[in-house]
């Protein structure tokens, strides 16, 4: 070897090392990287609506109604089992694997069973809106759907001592007026849209706004309630679901969202699907589960947040 080539070979070595010193950063390169390093946040909602559902609500039984003026006990008691088993069997499931949820209460709800609205609040977990009662609000004018939520609101409120920030409409189904009216209530959020798989702004009257997006995909109500998965095909979904996401958050910020709902989410079978994925997915570096206020106000305070503005129209 010459004295001139030993005097260059030192450089290759050198950037050489300088690359393999930036392959970390560059292998998450994220768009919109999440301040805490995640590589996927995984945010699951449970919602708390026994006791706040009306008369005839959807059932296993209600394929076969009975004639009017004859109670339908046995639905009675499917949407009991969300109060006397399924949401305590969460809360113990959340506190063995140290996530925090995001739970939407139905006003009534809260006011029936109090100690399990505490309960949700106590262990750390976000109480977010659902309305008063368990009922449509698309078709209510302006002063209509503000008393509607705002009563849901200090419902929970006056129980729990947390003022909701996040808002989840019945079935989804809010109005042209719904995000006005959560802006003048103080909200921050609302999840009732499902067109991206990562949270994003979009303005208010000129001011903005956090869109937390939910899922049909990841929902125990639409899987299993209705097209029938087995609490295996549950976690299956979860695992494929997962699996796509976190591989794209090397390069993008990426959200997943799960929904477990009192009566469905809660049962035995369900619960041990949801343990073990979530002990799957924290097997996996940058992985975090938050409650949606966190996301929200992530969203909120950045400097270059992603900007939605899609429904205009309606939010003048």
């Amino acid at each position: 070897m010459t004295t001139s080539s030993r005097r260059r070979s030192p450089r290759p070595l050198k950037s050489l090392l300088a690359a393999a010193l930036l392959l970390p950063a560059l292998a998450f390169a994220q768009e919109r990287p999440w301040p805490d390093g995640s590589q996927l946040v995984i945010s699951v909602s449970m919602q708390f609506e026994t006791g706040g559902q009306p008369e005839g609500a959807e059932s296993p039984f209600s394929g076969s109604p009975l004639p009017k003026g004859y109670p339908d006990l046995p639905a009675q008691t499917w949407f009991d089992y969300g109060y006397k088993e399924g949401l305590w069997r969460m809360l113990d499931l959340w506190d063995r694997t140290g996530i925090k949820v995001t739970s939407h209460v139905v006003g009534e709800a809260a006011l029936k069973h109090p100690e399990l609205a505490k309960a949700i609040a106590e262990r750390g977990h976000e109480v977010a809106a659902h309305g008063i009662r368990w009922a449509d609000s698309y078709n209510m004018n302006y002063a209509q759907e503000k008393q509607f939520i705002g009563d849901g609101v200090a419902a929970v409120e006056k129980i729990t001592g947390q003022r909701s920030v996040g808002y989840n409409a019945n079935w989804l189904r809010r109005s042209p007026n719904t995000l006005k009216v959560l802006q003048d209530l103080n909200f921050t959020y609302h999840i009732d849209d499902v067109s991206r798989d990562e949270p994003f702004v979009t303005r208010v009257r000129g001011r903005k706004f956090a869109v937390v997006p939910y899922t049909l995909r990841n929902n125990d109500i639409v899987l299993v309630e209705g097209r029938y998965f087995s609490a295996e095909q549950f976690y299956q979904q979860l695992v494929l679901e997962f699996d796509r996401l976190y591989a794209e958050g090397a390069e993008k910020r990426r959200m997943m969202s799960v929904s477990l709902h009192d009566r469905i989410g809660g049962t035995p079978a369900m619960v041990e699907a949801m343990e073990r994925f979530i002990r799957y997915a924290q097997s996996h570096p940058k992985v975090s589960f938050m409650r949606k206020d966190r996301i929200a106000q992530i969203v909120l305070t950045e400097k270059d947040p992603l900007i939605d503005d899609s429904e205009a129209a309606y939010n003048h």
